[in-house]
């Protein structure tokens, strides 16, 4: 395992560009912490972007302390890979729908009339986009 202080690796962006899902984790939750499975996006800044309702746990404990973290893993099948992301994140009122756009392309078939339909679902409700600002990023490769 090595740990770098906010800088991904090439390998590190190859890994966060799948689409796979992350388990994101907020300071201030409950103890023992209880990560969530995400979509994200990583950014051309390198940070790590994600939509979801304004009016959620996670938006409120974050709010009050702004740290957060994902972890992203490779699936089962294939050689262990995994990374970790840590640091402050932002909580922005815009640009969450876009995202939520280019997430439901990445993650699934819009092709198919009902993740098209699910697609016109998400896009009619409020979102608020979370940026975590990597601070520090630990990762596994076998």
């Amino acid at each position: 395992m090595s740990t770098d202080a906010g800088l991904l690796t090439a390998q590190d962006l190859e890994l966060l560009r799948r689409p796979l899902h992350g388990f994101l984790t907020v300071a201030a939750g409950p103890l023992p912490p209880q990560p969530r499975p995400v979509w994200f996006e990583v950014t051309a800044e390198d940070t790590i972007q994600l939509f979801t309702g304004p009016d959620t746990h996670k938006v409120r404990r974050l709010r009050r302390d702004p740290r957060a973290s994902i972890v992203v893993a490779a699936p089962v099948d294939e050689r262990e890979h995994w990374v970790s992301i840590a640091g402050r994140t932002t909580v922005e009122p815009d640009g969450a729908h876009d995202l939520a756009a280019r997430l439901a392309a990445r993650y699934w078939n819009l092709d198919d009339p009902a993740r098209a339909d699910d697609l016109a679902g998400i896009l009619a409700a409020d979102w608020v986009r979370l940026v975590i600002h990597p601070e520090t990023v630990s990762r596994y490769t076998y």
